[in-house]
C-alpha cells in the first residue's frame, strides 16, 4: 500500500514508472530485514542503494547537506572535497555503521582488486533502540553483501525493511519510503529520485498536504509508543538520499540535498535537537569520471574530462521535483509500514488508512 493507492497526490508534477528512486536508470535499490521475536527483540537491517553498476570504479558527483547533525552520514567530507561519490551508499541502525561500512569496503575490494587506492564509503544511521535490541550488533558484514547481492531496478519495497524495519515517524510506525518526479526539458526528460529512511518527527506537528493529521489522529485514536522519560519527543533522524540523472555539478548536487529539508518541513519535521537529519544528492548524468589510485599510469593519458552541466534557469524545476519526491518518499514510508511490536514489549503503530483518508476528505483532499 502506498499513498497514491489511497488517493493521496504530493504535488504536481508526474511520477516515473515505479514512482521511486530506482526510475532514475541504473540506481537499485537492496534490503536484507532481521526480525525476531526475542528475548531479545530484533527489528532492523540494512538498505542500500547503488548509484550504476560500475561506481566501485567510476564515481558520480555529489553533493550533501545537514538540516540537524545528531547523526551520521560517513564519507562526507571527501564527498565535499572531491564532489564525488565513489561507493554504494548503506543505511542502517546507528550502533551498525561501523560493519555496514566496513562491509561495502570488501565489496569495493572484491570489485576493484587490490591496488593503491582507498575507499571511504558513505552509510548512514537513525536510531531503533525503541524497537531493537540495538546493542546486539545483529547487523553483519553478510547482511550487507546479501542487500548488495539482491539489489534490484523496478519497485522499491517500503515500511518495515532493511534499514526501516525498527523506525518510528511522527510517533507512528515508520521506516522505508520512496518516490520520483520527472520533467521533460528541450534537451530530454529528467528524472529525480528520493528514498528515506524516516525516523523523526512528533506526532502533533505531522501535515500531510496541509492537513493537521497529526492532530486530528491522535493517542487516542492511534496510540503513540511508550517513550522513556529520558527520549525527548522527535528525536530519531531522517536519511534523505537523492538521485537523478541530470548533469549535476557538485555544487548542484549540494543545493539539490538542501531542497529535501523542505520537504521534511512541509510534513512537520522541524529538525529537533536530537535528530540527525543528513542528506546526499548523487547526479549519473555526467560519466566517465575516472576512479582513484595513485598508480602513476591510471588515466595519464587523459588529463581532461568532458562535462555537462544544468544550465542555473532549470534548478528550480529540479528542487521542485526533489521537494515532491522526498515529501511522497517520506509520506510513502509511513503509509507501508506495519504495527511493530519490539524491544521492552513497546509497539509503534501504523499509520490507520482509514483514519488518513477520513482526515483528509475532511478537509476537501
Amino acid at each position: 500500500m502506498r499513498a497514491r493507492d489511497l488517493g493521496i497526490l504530493v504535488g504536481e508534477h508526474p511520477t516515473g514508472s515505479h514512482n521511486a528512486i530506482t526510475d532514475v536508470a541504473g540506481v537499485r535499490v537492496g534490503h536484507t530485514t532481521l526480525q525476531q521475536a526475542g528475548p531479545p527483540a530484533v527489528n532492523t537491517g540494512v538498505t542500500v542503494v547503488v548509484p550504476h553498476s560500475d561506481i566501485w570504479t567510476e564515481p558520480v558527483f555529489a553533493g550533501a547537506h545537514r538540516l540537524n547533525g545528531s547523526g551520521e552520514l560517513t564519507g562526507l567530507e571527501w564527498i565535499r572535497e572531491s564532489g564525488e561519490l565513489t561507493t554504494a551508499i548503506g543505511i542502517t541502525n546507528t550502533h551498525s555503521v561501523g560493519t555496514v561500512r566496513d562491509a561495502l569496503v570488501d565489496a569495493q575490494v572484491q570489485a576493484r582488486g587490490e591496488g593503491l587506492y582507498w575507499s571511504l564509503p558513505v552509510v548512514g544511521e537513525t536510531y531503533d533502540g525503541l524497537l531493537n535490541d540495538i546493542n546486539g550488533h545483529h547487523v553483519r558484514a553478510e547482511h550487507v553483501h546479501a542487500a548488495l547481492a539482491e539489489a534490484a531496478d523496478g519497485p522499491v519495497a517500503e515500511g518495515n525493511v532493511g534499514g526501516g524495519t525498527g523506525m518510528i515517524c511522527h510517533g507512528f510506525k515508520g521506516g522505508i519510503g520512496t518516490a520520483s518526479r520527472i520533467t521533460d526539458t528541450a534537451t530530454g526528460r529528467y528524472t529525480v529520485g528520493a528514498l528515506v529512511q524516516a525516523n523523526h518527527g512528533r506526532r502533533e506537528r505531522l501535515r500531510i498536504n496541509g492537513v493537521h493529521v497529526g492532530e486530528m489522529i491522535g493517542p487516542d485514536q492511534v496510540p503513540t509508543p511508550d517513550l522513556p522519560r529520558s527520549y525527548e519527543p522527535g528525536s530519531g533522524s531522517i536519511i534523505v538520499i537523492l538521485a537523478t540523472d541530470a548533469p549535476l555539478l557538485p555544487h548542484q548536487c549540494a543545493r539539490l540535498a538542501q531542497r529535501a529539508t523542505l520537504a521534511i518541513g512541509r510534513l512537520g519535521g522541524t529538525g529537533e535537537q536530537y535528530s540527525g537529519d543528513l542528506m546526499l544528492a548523487f547526479a549519473t548524468g555526467n560519466r566517465g569520471i575516472p576512479p582513484y589510485a595513485w598508480d602513476e599510469d591510471v588515466d595519464t593519458e587523459r588529463p581532461e574530462v568532458p562535462l555537462r552541466m544544468v544550465a542555473p534557469q532549470l534548478m528550480t524545476r529540479l528542487f521542485d521535483l526533489a521537494i515532491e519526491a522526498t515529501e511522497e518518499a517520506i509520506v510513502n514510508a509511513l503509509v507501508g509500514a506495519r504495527t511493530l511490536t519490539g524491544r521492552d514489549g513497546r509497539t509503534a503503530h501504523a499509520l490507520d488508512h482509514t483514519l488518513l483518508r477520513t482526515a483528509l476528505l475532511m478537509e476537501g483532499h
